[in-house]
């Protein structure tokens, strides 16, 4: 269990000032946001609870060639050509156009905190937010732009957030038990789960076997333990997250959100860290439009808040799916499985799944717009 790691006693100074960016949250959207602020000159803090890399909530899986896109291959653990899917009425093997691969989640963020080492990182914990300013307990700091990557909650969202079980949200849970093993497997099984999924995933000298349910009112430990027992694994060394299934404002009363706090986490799947680095390498563009007079503070909200909304169908259309997968008689979802199991069809999916988020992003950055006047860059 991670401690938090705001600094205590002596070392417990303020903290305080005015920084051109403040990027309030250090998993991977955040230091995706700070990656493309690298060598700007601006005045960027990042800030979050816990240490970077200190605080796992995921299976940490991903296409293979993000974790090349983003210069992350020295964090990856095992890679799979195939995902084994099991069902009540047998197992089917789905290959993969591209391949997945398990990594290692305090590595990737230290490979990724070294893309921006000028970009200052203070542990400290946001309570919240006036305007330009934001609440810690180490006291406030000041910023022209904010980007909110703290997760679910939206901490920095005008107005109450809604907390579940109403919030659109999934529970997930998973256990961390050594031992190895050469599948990456799903099990779309009722007996775990009503409306769900169980996974393994291993990860060299670990599997990561946890369960997910779509209903945030399902509680999730007794199967999880149950999936990890059926499959001789130890049920030890747990940890779990609420997982946001539904798409969000990317932007709003001047706050950028990025990553679980804009809803970037693909439904059915739970995909969340592919999507989080995208959205966080969109939203680092704009800010250094801004940062370096390209842009005002207005336009890249606007813009930031286009591009996102232009994938809210993708999300929607696999949040039908998530909908669906429960209600479909079970032998009937497995011939649909069996379907998805052909070459040409699982290519087909799986080549339009890859594109929701697509690597290319990163190596082809979009147009800058015209050189704007730097005086009037952090204009609200």
């Amino acid at each position: 269990m991670a401690k938090r790691a705001t600094k205590r006693g002596a070392e417990r100074t303020p903290l305080s000032g005015e920084y051109d960016v403040l990027i309030c949250g250090a998993s991977f959207a955040g230091l995706a946001v700070a990656r493309e602020l690298a060598g700007s000159g601006a005045r960027v803090l990042m800030i979050d609870r816990y240490e970077v890399g200190e605080r796992q909530t995921s299976a940490c899986g991903i296409p293979t060639v993000w974790m090349h896109a983003m210069g992350l291959e020295d964090a990856i653990q095992q890679t799979f050509a195939s995902l084994l899917v099991h069902t009540p009425h047998g197992s089917v093997r789905w290959s993969l156009p591209w391949s997945f691969s398990t990594f290692d989640y305090r590595t990737t963020c230290e490979l990724l905190r070294e893309q921006s080492p000028d970009v200052p990182f203070e542990t400290a914990k946001v309570d919240g937010r006036s305007g330009d300013v934001v609440h810690t307990d180490r006291g406030d700091l000041r910023a022209g732009l904010i980007v909110d990557g703290l997760g679910w909650r939206r901490l920095l969202a005008d107005g109450d957030s809604v907390q579940p079980p109403e919030a659109r949200l999934s529970r997930g849970l998973e256990v961390h038990p050594f031992g190895g093993g050469p599948e990456m497997e799903l099990w779309i099984d009722r007996s775990y789960v009503p409306a769900g999924y169980g996974w393994s995933f291993p990860a060299d000298e670990e599997v990561r076997v946890g369960v997910g349910s779509f209903d945030p009112r399902f509680h999730v430990k007794e199967p999880t333990v149950r999936l990890a027992e059926d499959e001789e694994r130890d049920p030890v060394r747990f940890q779990g997250n609420w997982i946001p299934h539904q798409i969000r404002p990317a932007t709003g009363d001047g706050i950028f959100f990025v990553g679980d706090s804009a809803g970037h986490c693909v439904p059915t799947t739970a995909e969340g860290i592919r999507t989080a680095m995208y959205f966080g390498v969109a939203c680092g563009r704009e800010l250094r439009a801004v940062v370096e007079g390209r842009r005002t503070k207005a336009e890249a909200l606007r813009s930031y808040h286009e591009f996102s909304a232009t994938h809210a169908w993708k999300f929607d259309w696999l949040l039908r799916v998530q909908w669906l997968v429960p209600r479909v008689p079970p032998r009937l979802l497995h011939l649909g499985l069996r379907v998805l199991a052909r070459r040409r069809v699982s290519r087909w999916a799986f080549e339009h799944y890859l594109a929701i988020a697509p690597p290319e992003f990163v190596a082809a950055p979009p147009a800058s717009s015209a050189p704007a006047d730097p005086a009037e860059a952090l204009a609200a």
